[in-house]
């Protein structure tokens, strides 16, 4: 069964585009796998809380993502 998760932070996503994210996850994995696969196709949307995940050490929160790049 192919099988996707993407997390992403609280409240960054309206459902219609929660709804993309599976839809066009499924026809991808229908694209690679072909018609047989779109029945058992799962994907995750779920939502991660402000500050509950982190990458290199550092607690990422939606201010820090939403920060513009520093040079």
């Amino acid at each position: 069964m192919p099988f996707a998760n993407f997390k992403v932070p609280a409240g960054t996503l309206t459902e219609k585009q929660k709804e993309q994210i599976i839809t066009r996850t499924t026809e991808l994995y229908v694209d690679i796998y072909g018609e047989r696969a779109r029945a058992s196709t799962l994907v995750v949307v779920e939502e991660v809380t402000d500050g509950g995940w982190g990458v290199g050490g550092e607690v990422l929160t939606l201010a820090k993502l939403q920060a513009p790049a520093r040079d």
